[in-house]
């Protein structure tokens, strides 16, 4: 329980949510392969979460220029996954409301899929009715791959899993990873930069830009 605690002082630092949503986390029960004094984790070794918006990490957040909020994970994965559904929303498809989803409670989820980490508030769903392969056209399929080289290999995506999960964008790196913190800053400070941020002019058809998305499909494609 204290190295719950500790994530959660620390995403309430990175975070403008109010002074409450520093407060410890309700308990989360323990499922039959998680060990006395252990805390039950989604896939990528998150905290679960057990409600949104109350005595929890978990917190609705809005989605700076797009009318769209969801419930994330307060501080570095907000301010990762914020960015991947902005540049989706301006770039891929204009997403209305109900095509983003986030935390949900673990019951219902496969606790061994990505689709688990939802439950700790480090995973979205955009679109959730097109999960199935295919649900792309080429073009955008190119643009959403130049988002998650620009997440530098933090975020995955469930289109490349098995099973598929097209729908399906979470953070694929555990909370004691440097990289987390270091992306989260990278894209705050960009955000806070006139003319950075999601929202600016990507030629994503750049010879540069191209190969480092290329690259990363590579390693990311089903392992």
């Amino acid at each position: 329980m204290l190295t719950h605690a500790g994530v959660i002082a620390a995403a309430a630092v990175g975070s403008s949510v109010p002074g409450m949503a520093a407060a410890t986390p309700a308990a989360v029960p323990r499922t039959e392969t998680t060990a006395p004094g252990e805390v039950p984790t989604s896939a990528n070794g998150w905290p679960l979460e057990r409600e949104a918006n109350h005595v929890s990490t978990v917190w609705t957040r809005s989605v700076p220029g797009t009318g769209l909020s969801v419930d994330v994970r307060i501080g570095d994965a907000e301010a990762i996954l914020l960015h991947v559904v902005r540049r989706f929303h301006y770039e891929v498809e204009q997403l209305p409301r109900v095509d983003l989803a986030g935390w949900q409670p673990i019951d219902g989820l496969d606790e061994k899929l990505p689709e688990s980490n939802l439950a700790s508030g480090t995973a979205v769903r955009i679109r959730p009715g097109a999960a199935a392969q295919g649900g792309l056209f080429p073009l955008q399929e190119i643009v959403l791959r130049d988002i998650l080289a620009d997440c530098d290999g933090v975020v995955r995506w469930g289109g490349d899993d098995s099973p598929v999960n097209e729908s399906l964008f979470y953070l694929d790196r555990g909370p004691a990873d440097p990289r987390v913190r270091e992306l989260a800053d990278r894209l705050r400070e960009a955000e806070a930069t006139p003319g950075q941020g999601a929202g600016r002019a990507v030629d994503v058809m750049g010879r540069s830009r191209r190969e480092r998305a290329q690259h990363l499909a590579e390693e990311q494609r089903v392992r």
